[in-house]
């Protein structure tokens, strides 16, 4: 029951159904009362009009009555038999009960209708005058008029009992009905994925849920301006730094040439390094500024081995100073529709981290294999891995896996998220070997082009 109340408080859909029904109910059950009252006395008037005609009919026929000797005739039924005497001839009745004829009526009975009790049993008497001068006494018993009465009222309820249940239902849909457009708006601002911030359509909502959504829309546009700023300074920031940093850089090359001694030439080679770690993390937050601008990019045909080629050209002497076997596997190359320079970004991200994790002597694979509706990437390494809880968090930006010596910046995934996210592509993390659960296996799945 605490349950119920907490759905009723919380929802305002339950609300108003239960509101909704509680009221047809309400109002059937007054509609129904009152349906029950009138055809309850319209069949007593049918009833009292059935006794005026047939006494109109005895006068008006001129007809003569003769009592029965305990004679049963068939068909005849005690309880809803019309009786037909003369009044006075109640001083006569030669019994106390309502079995035999003339009935013991009082003979003082006004003309009219009355109800009058005769051995024990209730009568609805209509007493009449005849154009000769005799009265005479028109009866039924009250019982069979009430039980008659009674049948015809229940059968009046029957609309209302066959109408109540489909009006909740039809009350319950419409209710369904009418929540429905705020239940697709919910699912589609749930599916969006975390760059989609354009506006929501407004123009097909109620009019109760549009100023919500208008203010949702207002929301969207302060966190689009929030996050294009923010941006902007990331951007702005690697952009500045960048000079100063390539000046310490030409600095410390120019203080390499000259003569200094070991114990000098050792301390500067830190420095040096140090330096180039420097411009890298800058020349990688430009790139994840970039990936992340909302910008239009001309998408063509690009080919996946050309974009393979020109990354282990750039990448392959990091390579082979830790004499990791890299190449690719596929030897079909696949066309894909999409910005040249994000597919490349994303590929030289992946491998530049396959080749900082993977260990001494390791081996790396790229391969590229269409599939109906899809074009996957992968790109496959043997160095430790990641482990599942810890695969939804190497996105973070700067977030690199406890235990590893590495030397980088963490952004390479964040990059490469950034990019799949703008484009609709998808990509997964799994094991390249699953049963030991070594090395990491990264595909990327891209929408293919029509044949």
């Amino acid at each position: 029951m605490d349950g119920f109340k907490k759905r009723l408080s919380e929802s305002v859909q339950l609300r108003l159904s239960v509101v909704l029904s509680l009221a047809i109910l309400l109002v059937a059950i007054v509609a129904s009362i009152f349906a029950f009252v009138s055809a309850f006395e319209e069949a007593h008037e049918q009833q009292d009009d059935t006794l005026r005609q047939v006494a109109m009919l005895f006068d008006r026929q001129q007809m003569t009555l003769q009592y029965p000797q305990g004679k049963a005739i068939e068909g005849d039924d005690e309880e809803s038999r019309v009786i037909i005497q003369y009044l006075d001839d109640g001083k006569h009745a030669s019994g106390n009960t309502d079995e035999v004829m003339p009935l013991p009526f009082p003979t003082t009975l006004a003309d009219g209708l009355s109800t009058v009790e005769v051995a024990g049993e209730a009568f609805r008497v209509l007493v009449r005058t005849t154009a000769h001068g005799e009265r005479i006494a028109v009866a039924q018993e009250s019982g069979a008029r009430d039980k008659d009465a009674r049948e015809s009222a229940w059968r009046s309820l029957l609309p209302f009992l066959i109408l109540f249940p489909v009006l909740l239902l039809v009350v319950s849909d419409l209710v369904r009905k009418l929540f429905r457009p705020i239940a697709m708006l919910a699912t589609e601002i749930d599916q969006r994925a975390e760059q989609e911030l354009h506006p929501v359509d407004e123009q097909h909502l109620p009019t109760e849920v549009r100023p919500f959504v208008v203010a949702i829309n207002r929301l969207l546009a302060r966190v689009a301006q929030s996050m294009d700023s923010q941006r902007r300074f990331v951007a702005d920031a690697a952009h500045e730094l960048r000079s100063p940093m390539t000046a310490l850089s030409l600095q410390a090359e120019g203080l390499a040439a000259t003569d200094m001694s070991e114990v000098t030439r050792e301390r500067l080679l830190p420095l040096s390094r140090g330096i180039e770690r420097g411009r890298k993390l800058i020349d990688q937050l430009l790139t994840l500024a970039a990936a992340q601008s909302a910008s239009v990019r001309v998408q063509t045909a690009v080919s996946v081995h050309g974009v393979y080629r020109q990354v282990l050209e750039d990448l392959l002497p990091l390579a082979e100073r830790k004499q990791i076997d890299i190449g690719v596997e596929s030897a079909e190359d696949v066309q894909v529709t999409f910005n040249e320079m994000d597919l490349f970004t994303l590929v030289k991200n992946l491998v530049d981290n396959a080749i900082r994790y993977t260990p001494q002597g390791g081996r790396i694979d790229l391969s590229v294999e269409r599939s109906p509706g899809t074009v996957q990437l992968q790109v496959k390494d043997s160095g430790p891995g990641i482990a599942i809880e810890e695969q939804e968090r190497v996105f973070d930006p700067f977030y690199r896996s406890l235990g590893t010596d590495e030397a980088g910046s963490g952004l390479g995934l964040s990059i490469v998220k950034a990019i799949t996210d703008r484009t609709a592509a998808r990509m997964q993390l799994t094991f390249t070997d699953p049963v030991q659960k070594r090395g990491l296996c990264v595909t990327v799945s891209l929408k293919a082009d029509r044949a």
